[in-house]
C-alpha cells in the first residue's frame, strides 16, 4: 500500500515528531478546599478584618523580587498598560525575542513584563446572613509578571507569575526549542525557519531525543523556575499549604515533513488543502482524534480553511481539541493539540489494583501517552492526505509543452494542444501499433496523409517535415530515439501527458462544459 512517504519520496527529506508549544500551569491546591485559605491566614496570625492590607503587602513582595531580579541580571523590567497579542501586532514573546537580538542575550534573563490581567483570586467580604466576613473566590484582575529566559537546556521559555493569591503561575516551554540546545550540544548542523527544522543532518539522533523527551521529568524543573520568580513560596511551604501540583494546560504535538525546497512543496499544497476541506467528513475527523461515530457523542465537529500571512491553515476541532494542517516554508506541518485530554484514554492502575482504560488527566506524568495520541492522530491525517489526487502536479507539464525548449543549444518550439495540427500529431504517436515496435518516419506520414504523396517532390517534403516535428517531440521529451535503429518510441511522460490532452479534449472539457450549463 502506496503511502506519503512513498508518494513523495524523492520530495521528501525527513520526518519528525515531537511537541512543540507546551503550556503548564500550577496550581496551590491545598489552598481551594472550604476554609482552607482562612486557616492558612489564621497560622500567619492575620485576621480576616486584616486582609486587604497583608495581601497588599505580599503582592509588594512579589513586585519587588521581580524587580531585583531584572536589575541583578541588567535586564530591563517595563509595565505593559495594554495587552500584547499576535492579534493585535505585536506580542509579549515577540518583543522579548527582539530585545534578546537587540541586547545580543545568549543565556539567562531576557526581561521581565508586568501587566494587569483577569484572574481567580480570594477576597474576604462580608456575609449578610451570619453577619461575619469570609473568604470567597471570584474573578478579578491583579497584576501578572512575565519572565523571559534563554535557558541552556529548554531554550526561550517564559514564566507568567500572578502577584495575588493564589499566585497562580504558567511556564511555557517549546520542544523545537529543546530540540534545538540538543542538536548545539552535540554539534549536529541543521537549518531553522521560525520554529521549525527544515533540515537536520543527523536526523536518527534527533528522533533519539524527541523519544527521551516526551518522557522527561518535569516537576524538578518546574517546581526550579518557580522557587526562582515566587518568593512567598518558602512562606506557603512553612505553613504547610504545599507546594505547586503542575498540570499540562496546553500541548501541541507537531509532526513536520520536511521537503528538499519551498517550491516542491507549493506544487502540491493546493490539492492537498483541497482534500483536506472536501474529502474529510466529520466521521473522518472523529476517527483521526482516536474517537467513533455513535449516537451518544454529544459534540460539534468543525472544519475551517483561514489564509495567514505564511500561506493557508485547515484546522479540525472537536471538543476543544484540534487537528491542524499547514506550511511553514519548505515543511508541511500536522499539528495536534491537546487542551482537553478526558477524550483520550490512558491505561492505568485503577483503585481494584487492575489496569484499566480511563479517560486522560491533566497530570505531567502523563505527558507521554500525549505524546503517543499526538503521533497516532497526526499519522492517520497523512494517512487520509495519501488520497489525495495531485492535480497540481500535472501543470507544469502542460505548461512546458505549450513553451518552447532549449536543448544542447537547440530551440525547439511549443505545442499548442487546441490545434487540430497538433492533436493529430499526438494521436498520431499514441497510436496503439506503435506501442510494441515503435515508429517510424515514414509510419507518421502514413498516419497525418490519407493519400500517398502526388509527387516525389512532394513525398520528401512530407518526410522532411515529419523530420522536424519527430525532433521537436524529441525536444520537449515526448518520445526517446531507439539505439542503433531508424526508430522512436513514446516515453513514460509522453505517454502521460499526451493521453491527458486528448482525454480533455475529447471528454472532460465537453463534460465540464455541460455540467457548466
Amino acid at each position: 500500500m502506496d503511502t506519503f512517504q512513498s508518494i513523495h519520496q524523492d520530495s521528501i527529506i525527513g520526518i519528525l515528531t515531537t511537541f512543540d508549544r507546551m503550556i503548564f500551569k500550577g496550581h496551590l491546591t491545598m489552598f481551594y478546599p472550604n476554609g482552607a485559605f482562612a486557616r492558612f491566614l489564621n497560622r500567619q496570625s492575620i485576621l480576616l478584618k486584616d486582609f486587604k492590607p497583608y495581601v497588599e503587602s505580599i503582592s509588594q513582595q512579589i513586585k519587588q523580587h521581580a524587580e531585583q531580579l531584572a536589575i541583578q541580571s541588567g535586564r530591563p523590567f517595563r509595565y505593559l498598560e495594554s495587552a500584547m497579542t499576535a492579534k493585535k501586532g505585536q506580542s509579549k514573546e515577540s518583543l522579548a525575542q527582539q530585545i534578546a537580538v537587540e541586547d545580543n542575550v545568549k543565556e539567562g534573563l531576557i526581561c521581565v513584563f508586568s501587566t494587569l490581567e483577569p484572574c481567580s483570586t480570594f477576597t474576604v467580604r462580608g456575609n449578610h446572613a451570619s453577619h461575619k466576613l469570609e473568604v470567597v473566590r471570584r474573578q478579578s484582575k491583579c497584576l501578572h509578571y512575565y519572565f523571559y529566559y534563554l535557558d541552556a537546556e529548554l531554550g526561550f521559555i517564559h514564566v507568567r507569575l500572578q502577584s495575588w493569591f493564589p499566585f497562580q503561575i504558567q511556564v511555557y516551554v517549546n520542544g523545537r526549542e529543546c530540540l534545538a540546545r540538543y542538536l548545539d550540544q552535540q554539534g549536529i548542523t541543521y537549518e531553522r525557519y521560525d520554529n521549525t527544522f527544515t533540515r537536520i543532518d543527523n536526523l536518527e539522533a534527533a528522533h533519539s531525543f524527541c523519544e527521551k523527551f516526551s518522557h522527561f521529568e518535569w516537576p524538578p524543573v518546574l517546581n526550579a523556575l518557580a522557587n526562582r520568580v515566587n518568593p512567598i513560596l518558602n512562606i506557603i511551604q512553612a505553613a504547610g499549604f504545599g507546594s505547586y501540583y503542575w498540570v499540562a494546560d496546553q500541548c501541541e504535538i507537531a509532526t513536520d515533513i520536511m521537503f528538499k525546497d519551498r517550491a516542491t512543496l507549493a506544487a502540491i499544497l493546493p490539492d492537498l488543502f483541497e482534500h483536506a476541506i472536501i474529502k474529510t467528513a466529520c466521521e473522518n475527523v472523529l476517527r483521526f482524534l482516536g474517537r467513533k461515530l455513535h449516537g451518544n457523542f454529544r459534540g460539534e465537529v468543525t472544519t475551517d480553511l483561514k489564509k495567514r500571512p505564511e500561506g493557508w491553515r485547515v484546522k479540525h476541532s472537536i471538543k476543544r481539541n484540534s487537528l491542524k494542517m499547514y506550511d511553514k516554508n519548505s515543511v508541511l506541518r500536522l499539528e495536534t493539540t491537546i487542551n482537553n485530554p478526558s477524550e483520550f484514554k490512558i491505561c492505568q492502575q485503577t483503585e481494584d489494583d487492575k489496569l484499566r482504560w480511563v479517560p486522560m488527566r491533566k497530570g505531567v506524568s502523563n505527558l507521554y501517552r500525549y505524546a503517543e495520541v499526538g503521533l497516532q492522530a497526526n499519522q492517520r491525517y497523512l494517512d487520509h492526505l495519501t488520497h489525495a489526487k495531485l492535480k497540481s502536479k500535472a501543470i507544469p507539464f502542460l505548461d512546458g509543452l505549450c513553451r518552447s525548449h532549449t536543448q544542447n543549444g537547440k530551440r525547439f518550439a511549443r505545442f499548442n494542444p487546441l490545434q487540430d495540427v497538433d492533436r493529430n500529431l499526438f494521436a498520431a504517436v499514441v497510436s496503439g501499433e506503435f506501442v510494441i515496435n515503435g515508429f517510424r518516419n515514414h509510419d507518421l506520414c502514413d498516419k497525418l496523409y490519407s493519400k500517398p504523396p502526388a509527387s516525389d517532390k512532394e513525398g520528401k517534403q512530407r518526410c522532411t517535415r515529419m523530420s522536424r516535428l519527430i525532433a521537436k517531440l524529441r525536444g520537449h521529451g515526448l518520445i526517446a530515439k531507439v539505439k542503433n535503429a531508424r526508430l522512436y518510441r513514446i516515453t513514460k511522460l509522453g505517454s502521460q501527458i499526451l493521453f491527458a490532452v486528448l482525454s480533455f479534449y475529447k471528454t472532460d472539457f465537453p463534460t465540464a462544459f455541460q455540467n457548466a450549463l
